[in-house]
């Protein structure tokens, strides 16, 4: 095979600028017009035969099902170069000869005369030493409204996520919607357990594969920019990065590196308060209070935390972390601290109070004064913010996080699958690190006192969020295996440096 630039594995190493759809559909028609036909798809063929065959060097069979469009062309063009390299494949083809794209067209046509094998099912009793290649729908791909994919696509769908073989899914899993991560109806189908899952990503990096259900969908993420330069295209968000390593000067003193308070806690509920507090210390605030909503003491706190009354809190000094298991109490110390605070971080039950009080909604647009403020929600908590559902605010993640930054003009994090950093007039960043392991109970109020600690430290809500947010992530990717993650154990981590990572193809 013709040397081509490298394949590129996308670790969370450095930041990545990431294109949606349209934003790849411009991109890919200025390189088209610019390049003699045909050219893109041969270059994405030759990509994912390489890549194929990086991944199963050994395969005894390699199954490629092709749509009937671009997508499938790339396909059919795998499946030629593969061939032709000596690969035992076979292609399984839903278009039909003389309709469809001109490119498709040439690529099936170039498998057929070199010999590749056509079949119309999947081959019977893939294993671990096969390999499937998803080339049926790309971020061509447009779902109708009531339309329900066919049968048959459906079928190769299944046979592709349920056999027991490795899977390279090219440019997008089918289904998987570029710009939000969601899956269209009718096309999330589960993958079989543990089975090896890759997306050779064309062009550029899409939002979707880093969030909501598409980290899930895409496993691995690989790109191959087919030799174009996207530079003239802005990008759409940001895949995050991880943050500079911190240096403190010798000369520092407790007092130079943030004092940071916690106000929430309210009876039965002092836990999460606790946590948020214990994980703001182990990232480094010079200072941590405690303003328990309980006026009965919690039992075993870390000794470097200082008891606080809420009220004799002098917000305007310091950064406030507020709701943390605030309940129904924490609404009666918003007002103040929205109004003094001089830097605040609203998490849980804060927002929870925000959202159903017009009155404190008015006063949560702070960054104007020069007080700034991060929202970390859930799903559900922002869907209340926007008086919404959760399922709408999954349905397009980045759009939700970007709506409530303007609504509030303040930094949001929209916690999930594919963390959402949003602030007003910029492009959002999606964290690439975390796992399953952080549902647990809690582990949001560690992420708010990360952030806290961050924000008290002098870093602008931005990159407090985002630097809070990767290192959360980061702890639990780098998790001991068979060790539950829990939320105490995570708070004391702190902010843990981190290891760079490269892989070129």
């Amino acid at each position: 095979m013709p040397i081509r630039p490298p394949i590129e594995r996308i670790h969370p190493d450095r930041f990545h600028p990431l294109h949606g759809a349209d934003a790849t559909r411009r991109i890919e028609q200025a390189a088209a017009a610019a390049l003699p036909p045909h050219t893109l798809m041969q270059r994405a063929g030759l990509a994912a035969a390489r890549l194929a065959t990086a991944l199963a060097p050994h395969a005894r069979r390699i199954w490629i099902a092709c749509g009937t469009g671009n997508n499938g062309g790339d396909g059919l063009e795998a499946a030629f170069h593969l061939h032709t390299a000596g690969r035992p494949v076979t292609a399984t083809w839903l278009g039909t000869p003389g309709q469809g794209p001109d490119d498709a067209q040439r690529s099936w046509q170039r498998a057929r005369d070199a010999g590749v094998a056509f079949a119309d099912a999947a081959p019977q009793d893939l294993s671990a030493d096969d390999l499937c290649i998803d080339a049926l729908l790309g971020v061509g791909f447009s779902p109708q409204a009531g339309r329900a994919p066919s049968p048959r696509l459906v079928a190769l769908l299944q046979a592709l996520r349920g056999s027991g073989s490795p899977l390279l899914c090219v440019d997008l899993p089918s289904g998987l919607l570029a710009d939000t991560g969601t899956l269209a109806p009718g096309f999330a189908t589960p993958a079989a357990p543990d089975k090896p899952v890759h997306t050779l990503t064309l062009l550029t990096l899409k939002p979707g594969l880093f969030t909501a259900q598409g980290r899930d969908a895409a496993g691995t993420v690989w790109l191959d920019r087919l030799a174009v330069d996207p530079a003239g295209e802005p990008a759409t968000a940001l895949l995050a990065g991880p943050p500079p390593q911190a240096h403190r000067l010798h000369a520092s003193h407790k007092g130079s590196r943030g004092d940071v308070a916690v106000v929430g806690g309210a009876p039965g509920m002092a836990g999460a308060a606790v946590l948020a507090a214990t994980a703001a210390l182990h990232a480094g605030a010079g200072r941590v209070y405690l303003a328990l909503l309980d006026p009965r003491p919690a039992p075993g706190l870390p000794p470097e935390l200082m008891l606080r009354d809420p009220q004799a809190i002098d917000a305007s000094a310091l950064t406030v972390v507020c709701g943390c298991g605030g309940d129904g109490a924490v609404a009666a110390q918003l007002p103040r601290l929205l109004a003094e605070a001089k830097r605040l971080v609203l998490d849980a039950d804060a927002l929870n109070a925000v959202a159903g009080d017009p009155r404190l909604q008015e006063l949560l647009t702070r960054r104007g004064a020069g007080r700034p403020t991060v929202l970390t929600p859930h799903p559900l908590e922002a869907a209340r913010l926007l008086a919404t559902t959760a399922a709408a605010v999954q349905d397009d993640r980045l759009a939700a996080a970007q709506a409530l930054a303007s609504r509030f003009d303040c930094t949001v994090v929209l916690k999930g699958s594919g963390s959402i950093v949003a602030t007003q007039g910029e492009s959002p960043w999606v964290n690439p690190t975390g796992n399953g392991r952080l549902a647990t109970a809690g582990t949001g109020d560690v992420l708010a006192g990360l952030v806290g600690a961050l924000l008290a430290g002098g870093a602008p809500a931005r990159n407090a969020a985002w630097q809070g947010v990767f290192a959360h992530g980061r702890a639990a990717d780098g998790w001991t295996d068979g060790v539950p993650l829990t939320a105490q154990a995570l708070a004391l981590r702190g902010l843990e440096p981190h290891t760079p990572q490269s892989t070129l193809l």
